[in-house]
């Protein structure tokens, strides 16, 4: 959640849990999970954004209300989340949660009752340690957090006829390893409780930020990939308190890997129609969302929309391509710094293409239907915006104005196999160990090292056009760099200091420079690092992609 009383200069506490999961890490990516629910993204609304703590049991019949009315249900806006402040401030005397008396008056199950009376389904917040986040910041009394209470709330919960449980860390202390063995602990209590209940994790709450060091997918439906989103186009945060959309964009892209049937990543709920954006970043923030196969759940007062919001919102050809039931999150099939463009298969045959212009300046953006994956030399190409049509032989071109995505659902011909684009590992030939982001540090200047190989989003590098990118990072050779100076990520720019060869003999070499990436004297430890050198195919200059 956002939290209008965040401290700027919290520091991570001591370890407060005890670690028992030192292998989760380690292990291969796992499936989603199999728990009946999520086989596609969330839609629905979420009370926080707009509302905050001030909540209460009208205000969401209200919202209820309007998603019928209004037709956003029928489009699959189903989920209505009450987010935090809606409890007791304590538990009852056998430790039962309960809800606020003079907030939710009627209660919680006859909340969740008049939800699935309109066909809506019922979302609930809980935090897995002490205390929700609303009452870490002392914005809300009390201390009702599920630690220790695990199979007793999610049984409350159920009883309650919950539908989809968010819960959030918020919290400077644990390890990664301590966060998904708290988290998972709430997944199986939930399988306990016999209710299929979709549950959404948020590990980056005042926290390191570990969204993107694994894929969570063994352990929720849905994981938070970045800190908060808050009501700007971009807020120069890397990962950090608050989020911009294009700044979450810059970190969620490279992830697609994770997303599949029954889990997501999630950039946070949506900021359209709260009036932070103009209109033209308003619609590439639902736009992307749709094709990462984020979850699109709605933050703004869904009672009171005017005009442009409720057309972007109920945009029936997003959704679509949002909700299209192979689950897939559009990959990156090229980044100059300005200009990217995302492709995303999906059930039919057809692929989505986005074409994001993050520049100041209308620009033209261009792909082909060959390079999004798609075989034959006739296609029609639909706006998803508008609805036109048109035909191609493979380009696929528009003029985007500054900020803004043009979407288009590419048909005809066939899909090639596998769908493009991909990510890789780049494996050192003298260690056997990957190049890899430091503790996932993704600040301009980060120094990439070797490490053993184990998968994570820092191990993974996007070939985009001819940068390599990880974690919304480009590697960088340091302008004016000669043989000895170490690499490092820096924003992309797309200038030749981040465009690399990738060589037939295994090296991989700047085209600035002309110096190959060198693993620093040969040496094979854990958190070596990577520098420019002299090329000659020595086994310290050759990678293997896999």
């Amino acid at each position: 959640m956002n939290r209008s009383l965040r401290s700027r200069g919290l520091i991570c506490a001591a370890i407060g849990l005890l670690l028992t999961a030192m292998t989760a890490l380690a292990a291969p990516p796992a499936q989603a999970l199999d728990n009946g629910v999520g086989r596609v993204p969330p839609m629905g609304w979420n009370s926080w954004n707009t509302f905050g703590c001030n909540i209460n049991e009208t205000l969401i019949k209200q919202t209820a209300d309007a998603l019928v009315n209004n037709g956003m249900r029928d489009l699959g806006y189903k989920y209505v989340v009450v987010d935090d402040c809606w409890m007791d401030s304590t538990r009852d005397s056998a430790g039962n949660l309960r809800a606020n008396p003079s907030r939710f008056p009627s209660g919680m199950k006859a909340l969740g009752d008049y939800l699935h009376a309109r066909g809506l389904l019922f979302g609930i917040y809980q935090a897995p340690l002490d205390r929700t986040c609303a009452q870490y910041f002392g914005s809300y009394p009390g201390a009702t957090g599920s630690q220790g209470h695990e199979y007793q709330d999610a049984r409350t919960f159920a009883s309650w006829g919950v539908d989809y449980l968010k819960y959030d860390w918020c919290s400077p202390t644990g390890t990664i390893d301590d966060q998904v063995r708290v988290f998972a602990l709430m997944r199986d209590a939930l399988r306990a409780s016999g209710r299929p209940i979709f549950y959404s994790i948020n590990s980056n709450s005042i926290h390191d930020k570990t969204g993107p060091r694994r894929n969570w997918s063994d352990v929720a439906n849905m994981w938070r990939t970045t800190e908060d989103i808050t009501n700007a186009w971009n807020t120069g945060q890397t990962n950090g308190y608050p989020m911009g959309i294009q700044n979450i964009v810059d970190v969620t892209v490279p992830l697609a890997r994770y997303a599949a049937p029954g889990g997501f990543n999630d950039p946070d709920m949506m900021e359209v129609g709260r009036g932070g954006m103009n209109d033209t970043e308003m619609r590439s923030h639902f736009a992307l969302w749709a094709i990462m196969a984020s979850p699109l759940i709605a933050g703004n007062d869904v009672r009171s929309m005017n005009a442009a919001t409720t057309t972007i919102l109920t945009n029936s050809r997003l959704i679509a391509i949002n909700q299209d039931t192979l689950g897939l999150q559009a990959g990156q099939i090229s980044f100059d710094g300005t200009r990217r463009v995302l492709a995303k298969r999906l059930a039919n045959g057809d692929v989505a293409v986005a074409l994001f212009n993050q520049g100041s300046a209308t620009t033209t953006i261009s792909t082909t239907a060959a390079a999004i994956g798609k075989s034959g030399s006739a296609f029609t190409l639909t706006d998803a915006w508008t609805g036109a049509t048109s035909s191609t032989t493979g380009a696929i071109s528009a003029s985007v104005p500054a900020h803004g995505t043009a979407v288009f659902r590419v048909s005809g011909g066939g899909t090639t196999e596998p769908p493009p684009p991909s990510t890789t590992t780049l494996v050192s030939a003298s260690s056997g160990r990957c190049l890899d982001v430091p503790d996932s540090a993704t600040a301009n200047g980060t120094r990439p090292v070797i490490w053993d190989c184990h998968g994570n989003a820092n191990q993974q590098w996007t070939r985009n056009g001819e940068a390599l990118q990880s974690l919304g990072k480009c590697l960088d050779a340091p302008t004016n760099a000669t043989a000895g100076t170490f690499v490092q990520l820096w924003d992309c720019n797309g200038g030749a200091n981040q465009r690399w060869n990738l060589n037939a003999d295994g090296t991989i070499s700047n085209q600035q420079s002309a110096l190959c990436l060198d693993v620093d004297r040969n040496l094979t430890a854990n958190g070596t690092g990577v520098l420019l050198w002299s090329c000659g195919a020595a086994a310290n200059q050759r990678w293997t992609r896999r």
